[in-house]
């Protein structure tokens, strides 16, 4: 890999992470509105949201801390967006591995840590500690699927898994070889996107209370940034373990909004739990399936 294709998969994945990452976010809300016999948001929605937030005149920072949190929020992502293979697209993520996307993906939650309490907010506090909880709860049956992949396949890099599961088509893909770890995998990840009945630590009803309290303007803009590259990481982390990547763009994409997808439609069906509720639930039932997902697996 010259440096001419490393400068441009560099520059390149993140754009393409934030664009597929608004569509995907615009996917959600309109479908939630069908569901809910409404319209929805047009078509650039997100992106108007983006451009307002940013054009927002920012009057309060709390301190250097504040602005490195905002930029640990985005720069977590865009770092993780360099190791994900896509179609055409692998030179970069050969040289990490899903551990290292692992960790990469818990930077942003710490750096939104960082930020909110450099303002000393008791309720912003409340949203982050509500926040790290549920990062605890999810990251355990999450830890033990990645350990099965990495069981199945013998192997934590993503583009030789990717390469396996195509070798034998649908026979060979993560859903049908190690299909507990595979609902336990999709329950975590809906529990990352932090969407009904997860989503206790933004908790929009809760108009005081949750990280965003002390955030506005370009702060709130880069939790809208941050949303779209979380929802495009999460699809595409999804469909490279267990639904055999993507040979071409289409049908890649058509897997990550698939996923996306039964996301959504779940998030309208469940209202949301409390805290512990959560903690409870992860770490009863998708830990349960994934430990007896790894279980199996281990006895292949």
């Amino acid at each position: 890999m010259n440096w001419l294709e490393l400068i441009i998969e560099i520059l390149l994945m993140p754009v393409i992470a934030f664009a597929v990452g608004m569509a995907l976010l615009l996917m959600m809300r309109r479908v939630r509105a069908r569901i809910e016999r409404r319209v929805g948001p047009p078509l650039l929605q997100p992106l108007y949201d983006i451009l307002k937030l940013y054009g927002k005149r920012t009057q309060i920072s709390h301190g250097v801390l504040h602005d490195v949190g905002a930029i640990m929020v985005i720069g977590g992502y865009v770092a993780a967006e360099i190791f994900l293979p896509v179609p055409g697209f692998d030179g970069l993520a050969k040289q990490g591995d899903i551990i290292t996307l692992f960790y990469l993906m818990m930077v942003p939650s710490l750096g939104l840590a960082l930020g909110v309490g450099q303002c000393a907010n008791p309720n912003g506090s409340i949203g982050i500690a509500r926040a790290l909880t549920s990062m605890l709860a999810y990251d355990v049956p999450f830890m033990i699927v990645i350990a099965g992949a990495a069981l199945v396949y013998g192997t934590t890099d993503l583009t030789q898994i990717i390469a396996i599961q195509q070798q034998g088509g649908l026979s060979t893909w993560g859903l049908t070889v190690m299909p507990l770890l595979a609902v336990a995998g999709l329950i975590s990840a809906h529990a990352m996107l932090a969407k009904e009945p997860f989503e206790i630590y933004v908790a929009p009803a809760e108009i005081a209370t949750g990280p965003m309290v002390e955030m506005s303007g370009k702060y709130l803009g880069s939790l809208f940034v941050m949303q779209c590259f979380q929802t495009y990481t999460v699809g595409v982390l999804y469909v490279t373990l267990f639904l055999g990547g993507g040979s071409t763009w289409i049908d890649f994409l058509l897997k990550v909004f698939a996923v996306i997808f039964i996301s959504s439609a779940v998030t309208v069906i469940f209202p949301r739990y409390k805290g512990e509720q959560a903690i409870r639930w992860l770490w009863k039932w998708p830990t349960g399936i994934a430990l007896a997902g790894l279980a199996a697996v281990m006895m292949l």
